[in-house]
């Protein structure tokens, strides 16, 4: 079925950032095959490795109506569409990336954080 040009220009920037993730890659991939262009590769990889990303745990989520909504007070519990024990997403600037686990860090057993266990590949989309 033939995209309309609404379509195809919303999936431009998804193209366009999943080329310009895997070009990045393989960057890196080259300068990290390169041991005497260490110092070179090391002051490109720092000004990328710098760059803020926000990263989000999703544990789940739940639809209410907006009663149910004004009605929560301290205390309340809502039931999220997750079951404990299934995994978690990971989210990258809006993108989901990976999924994970729940587990509380060994430096310090008052916070916990995820053991990912399964990347999930970019893929371009239809």
């Amino acid at each position: 079925m033939a995209q309309t040009k609404v379509e195809a220009e919303s999936d431009q920037p998804d193209e366009q950032l999943d080329r310009a993730i895997e070009e990045l890659r393989g960057v890196l991939r080259e300068e990290e095959k390169r041991p005497d262009d260490a110092f070179q590769s090391g002051a490109n990889s720092s000004i990328i490795m710098t760059i803020p990303v926000d990263v989000q745990i999703i544990l789940g989520s739940t639809e209410m109506p907006v009663s149910e909504l004004m009605s929560l007070q301290k205390g309340s519990t809502v039931a999220l569409n997750r079951r404990i024990g299934e995994p978690v997403d990971v989210v990258v600037n809006g993108r989901n990336i990976a999924r994970g686990e729940i587990t509380v860090l060994e430096s310090d057993p008052t916070r916990f954080g995820i053991r990912l266990t399964e990347i999930i590949a970019a893929t371009k989309r239809a």
